[in-house]
């Protein structure tokens, strides 16, 4: 396993970290999915155990994960030791069946000691505003919170994880006033859009964490165009079958550039990440051993005249895509 320096912090991250929302399990919020369908919790103890075994050390959860079940199966297994880096979010709950985006100090206070007790640590190594959006970070009270716990050393260190089509306002808002120390967001195959963030990010010194990089399992290349999701999979509303045929054809570019390194759709889909300049770590969903060991075989360096021949179709075959994303 390699590891990076996550920005201007003293972490030092595995480049392959632990995605851990499908450890979550099946969470409803009324009759929308917010988790991954059915999961065993036996199993994705063992998940999070060989994954350490196999050098991952960082993390990443949140407090809506199974409405706190992921964050409790990560204290089982590791507790307050110090040789893993715990990244958890804040911002979302449950009222009357809807989810209510809630960035309030009192909120993010009482949530992080919440998220403690659950992770059973004396502090979260990094904690993120969950999706905040810029009238959130304009209001301050938010940031004010963020600040007070990492006087308190109730956290290390804070940053956002941000939307996942326009991450941009909100990234701006933070790098202009030099706060935060870094930023999660999506980045694959098929989404590209936070490229010229990613390049800002490390010219500003902050931490990238990238989010979603098999998109949902489509870049593993398991699903055929019969594919069907269970409706306590939150994958039964983002892919819609039609939605799933479209992407599933406009993938037929990419996978001879993938045959010619001669690894897995899932190895070349994070290696194209990792190749990356101003990644600190990718977090794939982990949710068995196996998936463990997949996750982390055959990463390499992607050729930058590939990676440049990927940009260009994801101009052509998946920018339009990405628009009826939800």
């Amino acid at each position: 396993m390699n590891f990076r320096k996550f920005g201007r912090t003293e972490l030092l991250v595995s480049e392959i970290g632990f995605g851990a929302w499908g450890i979550g399990g099946p969470a409803m919020v009324g009759e929308t999915a917010i988790g991954w369908g059915d999961v065993d919790d036996e199993t994705s103890i063992k998940a999070l155990k060989r994954s350490f075994d196999l050098g991952i050390n960082f993390y990443d959860t949140a407090d809506f994960y199974g409405f706190g079940h992921s964050e409790e199966l990560i204290g089982k297994v590791f507790g307050n030791r110090d040789d893993v880096i715990i990244a958890s979010k804040v911002g979302h709950r449950v009222e009357d069946k809807t989810i209510i985006l809630d960035y309030t100090k009192e909120h993010i206070l009482k949530s992080c000691d919440e998220s403690l007790k659950r992770l059973k640590r004396d502090k979260i190594d990094y904690y993120q505003l969950h999706s905040a959006k810029l009238k959130h970070l304009e209001d301050g009270s938010c940031i004010e919170a963020m600040k007070e716990l990492k006087e308190k050393g109730k956290i290390r260190y804070w940053g956002i994880s941000l939307n996942t089509f326009d991450p941009y306002p909100e990234a701006e808002f933070l790098i202009e006033r030099n706060t935060a120390d870094g930023f999660q967001l999506v980045l694959n195959i098929i989404n590209q859009r936070s490229i010229k963030l990613i390049e800002k990010s490390k010219e500003k010194n902050y931490g990238v964490i990238a989010r979603i990089p098999l998109q949902f399992g489509l870049l593993t290349g398991k699903f055929n165009k019969s594919k069907k999701f269970s409706k306590n999979d939150h994958r039964y509303f983002r892919l819609p079958p039609e939605f799933l045929d479209e992407l599933i054809d406009a993938l037929n570019d990419v996978w001879p550039v993938q045959e010619k390194y001669k690894i897995s759709k899932t190895s070349f889909a994070l290696s194209f990440i990792l190749s990356v300049d101003g990644i600190s770590t990718v977090i794939p969903g982990i949710k068995t051993p196996e998936q463990a060991i997949l996750n982390t075989t055959d990463i390499i360096r992607i050729e930058e005249k590939d990676l440049n021949h990927l940009k260009q179709l994801f101009n052509k075959n998946f920018d339009n895509l990405v628009e009826k994303m939800v």
